[in-house]
């Protein structure tokens, strides 16, 4: 244990363990003596709603020129959630009852206390389930459903709908009771996606005083509950919580007409950017999809600056362009870009026709508010930039996609003709999500051949397994991870980045595992039909190495390597030195869905503390190979 704090101490800082500590004890003391809550609540009162101008005309125009079987889809989506069928997590329809049960988990089938304050509730509950499950009903995601079926077809059960769910929230999560006011963050988004919606629904020409005075309370009771917790967004958690924090405090002091607490909010806004993006874009918390999470927050900002007043600096908007950029760069055609890292299954503004796994829509968005111009010609996607924007006439000035390092951040990105690779290898100064270092993630004609497991879900024993080194496409030592954990988040004894050199057509990378017991560097060199990898292990640590290689394609083992085939075409051969066996692996491309893929492992013994895996990948043009 002693050890465990040592290297908690040193990684996350002294400051994080004593405000660790100090909110531990205010939620111990709120226990024992709730009157003492009201010491940590703060006064609002909400005079003004309207900070986001949504041209619904436009949007309408937009929808209807979409694909009638995209138009349909938007609107069974909406009829669903009319007897409370929601589209959850951006894959699933969780049936939440009707009228809708706000504090129930239709996974589980069972619903959390809805009369028991915040912080008598526990973050796991075995019986309850993963807490996201209820809280995806609590974002209002839906709301956008609603009021987009209704420029569809300008049905007014829609709206009526959208006021119903309003009001029925309000009348049974009462001011700081129950699981919907455990977090800070789903106070944001709530508010957020209720604001855009009602008023998206108020200029379409739907609006009623109710509603209107029932927003205000939602406003005004969610700023409250940000406000009484920001400590531990700031302070604890420091990543995308803190910035949905400040966007929540930001709107409700706007709506609150409190100007000093807008500027002193915007100030921090700079400060935390700076803290939780590096300068070539790349986004501490190592997640593509929290990167994406937080840059769908910075499209908000962006459509509020001339409510506010406030605007970017010349250096954040710089920072947040790059990372719209660095997305870009690792993106495959189709929009997809590796699943890396953390996944909760967040899409907080789901405003546009494309798979959750297509990053266009963020990515085109964020890059035209930033810089003035579009990164793709128009498409489906465009409608993000509508809701966000407010217009898509954007010129095209597209970067080249080419083989690129982003050093400071970590990502390693290798283009060869139809193929791409997307290696990691971070130097940590914040904490980790997955153990991932060196993950080797390959795309070849548009298929993810080589691919990261993702997550599932933070609850559940499956989505801590994904979150393990071998899960990912990387060398692990007996069935040592590459660094230790503690609980669904804590990672400590990180490993450290000590070489790294990468051309347009060569990576090289060590890392630092587990103290400096074991080194490995991963060579990669781009060839004229694939690519050849050299995976060496140096350490201390007796026993076998284990090369992992995880797969959605079907694969067949023959002597001295492998063979990869997609819908019946032949993609790639490899070889690779050592004993080969395949067995069954799990990939989560949405939360709360898995599904079964394979894995190839190679292993071999250390010898005379080390060993080296040779792993050459050609691939083959399956209409020539047919042709011929």
């Amino acid at each position: 244990m002693k050890n465990i704090l040592q290297l908690v101490i040193k990684e996350y800082g002294a400051c994080w363990l004593l405000n660790r500590s100090l909110y531990s004890l205010k939620l111990k003391s709120l226990r024992l003596l709730p009157f003492a809550e009201r010491f940590f609540e703060h006064n609002a009162a909400v005079s003004r709603i309207d900070i986001f101008e949504i041209k619904t005309d436009a949007i309408k125009d937009f929808l209807k020129k979409l694909p009638i079987e995209k138009q349909k889809e938007i609107i069974s989506r909406a009829d669903n959630a009319l007897s409370g069928v929601l589209f959850a997590f951006s894959c699933h329809n969780f049936d939440y009852k009707n009228p809708i049960d706000w504090h129930y988990s239709p996974v589980t089938k069972m619903s959390s206390p809805k009369d028991s304050k915040w912080y008598k509730l526990p973050d796991f509950d075995p019986n309850r389930g993963d807490i996201k499950v209820i809280w995806e009903a609590s974002r209002f995601t839906h709301g956008y459903c609603l009021v987009r079926a209704f420029l569809l077809t300008g049905d007014v059960k829609y709206f009526e709908a959208f006021a119903a769910h309003v009001k029925s929230w309000l009348k049974d999560n009462s001011y700081s009771y129950g699981i919907n006011y455990k977090c800070g963050q789903e106070c944001a988004i709530r508010m957020i996606n209720i604001l855009i919606v009602y008023l998206a629904f108020k200029e379409a020409g739907m609006a009623s005083s109710e509603l209107k005075n029932n927003v205000g309370t939602i406003v005004k009771d969610s700023y409250k509950k940000i406000l009484s917790n920001f400590f531990y967004a700031r302070r604890c958690i420091k990543n995308n919580h803190t910035i949905s924090e400040i966007t929540g405090q930001i709107i409700g002091a706007w709506c609150c007409e409190d100007d000093k607490k807008v500027a002193e909010m915007y100030a921090l806004l700079e400060e935390t950017i700076s803290d939780q993006f590096y300068a070539d874009g790349g986004y501490k918390q190592f997640s593509s999809n929290y990167q994406r999470l937080v840059l769908q927050l910075m499209e908000c900002l962006f459509s509020i600056a001339p409510k506010t007043g406030h605007y970017l600096s010349k250096k954040a908007n710089e920072i947040i362009k790059n990372s719209a950029q660095l997305l870009f760069m690792m993106q495959n055609e189709d929009g997809y870009v590796p699943n890396y890292g953390s996944n909760d299954g967040a899409l907080i503004f789901p405003v546009a026709s494309q798979d959750y796994r297509d990053y266009r829509p963020v990515i085109n968005t964020v890059y035209a508010a930033a810089a003035g111009s579009r990164l793709y010609k128009a498409g489906d996607y465009d409608e993000e930039l509508l809701w966000f924007v407010g217009k898509t006439d954007f010129p095209i000035m597209a970067p080249e996609r080419k083989s690129v390092s982003y050093d400071m951040s970590g990502y390693y990105i290798l283009r060869s003709g139809e193929s791409f690779l997307v290696t990691y290898l971070q130097n940590y100064k914040s904490r980790p999500g997955h153990m991932d270092q060196l993950h080797m993630d390959l795309w070849y004609k548009g298929v993810n051949i080589f691919c990261d497991g993702g997550t599932y879900s933070y609850a559940d024993a499956s989505g801590k397994s994904l979150a393990r080194t071998a899960s990912h496409n990387v060398l692990m030592i007996n069935d040592l991870d590459q660094m230790d954990s503690d609980g669904a988040f804590l990672i400590y004894n990180w490993t450290k980045r000590t070489k790294f050199n990468m051309n347009d057509k060569y990576f090289s990378g060590t890392l630092s595992a587990r103290n400096g017991s074991y080194f490995h560097k991963r060579d990669i060199k781009i060839e004229e039909n694939g690519y050849v990898i050299f995976d060496s292990v140096e350490t201390d640590i007796e026993g076998e190495a284990t090369l992992f290689f995880h797969s959605p394609c079907d694969i067949s083992v023959r002597e001295g390597g492998f063979r990869l085939m997609r819908d019946k075409k032949h993609l790639c051969d490899v070889r690779v030195n050592g004993d080969l066996s395949l067995c069954s692996s799990y990939m989560s491309s949405h939360y709360y869905e898995l599904e079964k893929i394979s894995c190839v492992m190679v292993k071999q013994k250390i010898t005379d503390r080390k060993c080296v895996f040779e792993t050459h990948i050609n691939f083959i043009d399956s209409d020539k190979e047919n042709n011929g």
